[in-house]
């Protein structure tokens, strides 16, 4: 277990002083259950023996106490048991979005949505049964079987010994019929929970062109296959932990007969009353149902520990090399635009796909470029020449070597957030959320009344389009699934307008737009930006005449 692994598997741990009262009323149970079957067991044989009511009066009392203190401490660790891991396991997903923060969009392009996802909500969840299920169980249950082997001890050495074996023995069992039946399994469940959700989201995300291209089928089966085999890893998950329960309810069984074999001896000596008799053969019930969960524990332990070792795997430690670093904390403030942008022989790269191994794809080398406010540029090439490579050093989600200042103040000197209330971008694929064209309008700007909407749903051409949906409380669905390419583009466009950016980067506003629709969209696109607003539009068609002041060219990495 590496040093990443160990230390978020710290992180899923509640503070000493949070977690103690747990841990106290759990023993309270424990104790109460143990204590309640051995007051038990002496009262009714002690009971047979018909002796003055006075005598039993402290074992009724006993009896009745235990009974009322296991119910109560069962409460309180329950309560303060799932605070203290729920509060924790807060901390712990508040920490996984901090480290994703400074790596999205750029750093987590390949990762796949549905193991990411599967990581972020899944794997984190699973880190609650650290504290609940494995840590508290196996300490209660420590103390516990501690405790009552020292109280049979007072009353019969010999059935100490035999209660202390077979715990022994049984916590052996757990181990080795754990790990052989089900480490492999338990380890197993989470990526193949992982790879159902990928399958899932393949299917869904991609349906329409798996139908246009006779591949719904395959894409099914593959959701079938991972189904299966998750299926498979429980059932043999749930087989091991069967086994292991039955193992260790056979040694419980066995303790107490062979505590009545080896104290017996003592009843016809005279060493051990009826009554000390009766609570030595049955304490070890009391005891084994308190060790009962540990064998679960294990297993819980063997799953956090896989989950563990997901998000480690999933969620980079560092920022990757390409990405930007160590950038001050963001002011509120949009960065002054001043005289424009300015790049001077900038090179920037995406992360690398493993340690240490740049990726050359999209790399841009000695770059130089200056944007004016109000000034229109286009950016040509073909695919691969690091055309959204530059969008996205424009806008600080990759990092640059050289010069790029923003008013004259270098853009590493400023906060992305700051700068990006300044230069705003829209994507190749705009994301749009499955909410109403309103709430993905206001997303942007939300003191935006309905008049303010309209008025910018008119300026990129969709006012009619919105009427005939409904009006603004009509959904577009998750990602924007009942819209078309052309619509997304001018909702995100009208989404950008609405923010009001100095600078607006468009990636390839075209992309999912056919030929003949794409002069059209272009026009309305550009015509609904203001002339005070600068726009780099980057885009490998040809642009109508007139909608831009100069145009430059990305080859290879370089401005041709």
């Amino acid at each position: 277990m590496n040093a990443r692994v160990r230390g978020i598997l710290r992180s899923a741990l509640p503070s000493r002083r949070r977690f103690a009262p747990a841990v106290l009323s759990g023993f309270g149970t424990a104790a109460s259950a143990v204590a309640l079957l051995a007051a038990s067991a002496w009262l009714i044989a002690r009971a047979a023996e018909q002796p003055l009511v006075i005598y039993l009066s402290m074992a009724v009392v006993g009896v009745r106490a235990f009974a009322l203190s296991r119910g109560v401490f069962r409460y309180l660790e329950r309560l303060t048991s799932h605070d203290a891991a729920l509060h924790q396991l807060a901390g712990v997903r508040a920490d996984l979005v901090r480290t994703l923060v400074p790596v999205a969009p750029d750093g987590l392009a390949r990762s796949r949505r549905g193991g990411l996802l599967s990581s972020v909500v899944d794997d984190v969840e699973e880190l609650q049964n650290l504290p609940l299920r494995v840590v508290l169980p196996l300490v209660t249950a420590a103390v516990t079987a501690l405790g009552a082997v020292v109280f049979t001890a007072f009353v019969s050495v010999p059935a100490a010994l035999v209660l202390l074996g077979c715990l022994a023995a049984a916590f052996a069992v757990a181990v080795a019929l754990g790990w052989a039946a089900g480490a492999r399994a338990e380890r197993a469940v989470a990526p193949l929970r992982a790879a159902v959700a990928d399958a899932v989201h393949d299917l869904l995300t991609g349906l329409d062109v798996l139908t246009a291209y006779d591949a719904l089928d395959a894409a099914r089966a593959r959701v079938a296959d991972a189904d299966a085999a998750l299926r498979r890893a429980l059932v043999r998950r749930g087989t091991a932990q069967g086994l292991t329960a039955g193992g260790v309810s056979v040694l419980a069984g066995a303790a107490s007969l062979l505590a009545l074999l080896v104290a017996a001896p003592g009843v016809t000596g005279g060493t051990l009353t009826g009554p000390g008799l009766a609570v030595v053969v049955l304490l070890p019930m009391a005891v084994f149902e308190v060790f009962g969960p540990v064998p679960l524990a294990l297993a819980s332990w063997r799953q956090v520990r896989a989950s563990a070792e997901r998000i480690a795997a999933a969620v980079p430690e560092d920022v990757p090399e390409g990405l930007p670093r160590d950038e001050p904390a963001p002011t509120g403030e949009a960065a002054p635009l001043g005289a424009g942008l300015e790049l001077r022989d900038v090179r920037a790269h995406w992360p690398a796909r493993g340690a240490g191994d740049a990726d050359d794809t999209g790399r841009i080398v000695d770059v130089s470029l200056r944007v004016g406010p109000g000034e229109r540029v286009l950016v040509t090439g073909p695919s691969g020449a690091g055309k959204t490579t530059l969008a996205h050093v424009l806008v600080r989600f990759l990092d640059y070597r050289g010069s790029y200042t923003v008013g004259g103040v270098e853009a590493r000197d400023l906060s992305g957030d700051d700068l990006r209330r300044t230069v705003g971008l829209v994507e190749q694929t705009p994301f749009l959320f499955d909410e109403t064209i309103r709430q993905n309008l206001l997303f942007a700007r939300e003191d935006a009344d309905d008049a303010d909407l309209t008025a910018v749903l008119s300026r990129v051409g969709l006012d009619a389009w919105v009427a005939e949906r409904g009006g603004l409380d009509s959904r577009v669905g998750d990602r924007g699934a009942l819209v078309s390419g052309g619509q997304a583009q001018r909702l995100a466009l009208a989404r950008a307008v609405l923010r009001g950016f100095p600078v607006l980067v468009l990636d390839e506003p075209t992309a999912g737009v056919d030929a003949a629709a794409s002069d059209a969209l272009l026009r309305d696109l550009l015509g609904a930006v203001s002339r005070e607003q600068a726009v780099v539009l980057v885009s490998h068609v040809d642009v109508p005449a007139g909608l831009i002041d100069r145009e430059v060219r990305l080859e290879a990495g370089r401005l041709a």
